[in-house]
């Protein structure tokens, strides 16, 4: 499958926070403001839409003790019936950070829908890097995950 590439709104940072060595690391990237995912993007329109739709408070839904804003009821729906599908990779952190062995936010705005799944990234250059080589890059990300996504928590 062809990945699109197309940037969105806002620089995000996260939520459900642990201190640790003067750093931050999240469970999942949310606004910094609001503890929205996405800076509230709707997720399931990266799939759906030739640009993701910026989502409604209406149609919020809360999954992982996060909240999720859809542009429609109806992909709000969708999401809730396989939110692992429509939610980014690895909990919105930057794909290519992960396969190089570290964890970082991302921004929505800078993002790939690569073999039906959604990566973000910190940067466009994250992102050019990925696309160089996607499928390595999302093998050794979900390779490097496991170790490095333990130690996130939810507090």
């Amino acid at each position: 499958m062809l990945a699109f590439v197309l940037p969105l709104f806002g620089m995000v940072s996260a939520a459900f926070t642990e201190v640790r060595a003067q750093s931050v690391v999240t469970l999942i990237v949310t606004d910094p403001l609001t503890g929205i995912a996405l800076s509230g993007m709707d997720p399931v329109s990266y799939f759906t839409e030739p640009a993701p739709l910026m989502g409604l408070s209406d149609n919020e839904f809360i999954w992982q003790n996060v909240s999720w804003y859809f542009a429609t009821a109806a992909n709000r729906d969708v999401f809730k019936s396989a939110p692992e599908i429509y939610a980014p990779q690895f909990g919105g952190h930057d794909g290519m950070g992960i396969a190089r062995g570290f964890i970082s936010d991302s921004d929505p705005r800078i993002y790939t829908v690569f073999k039906q799944r959604l990566y973000l990234f910190y940067s466009a250059a994250n992102r050019e890097a990925f696309l160089l080589a996607p499928d390595a890059a999302a093998r050794t990300a979900e390779e490097n995950w496991p170790a490095l996504g333990k130690d996130l928590s939810v507090n």
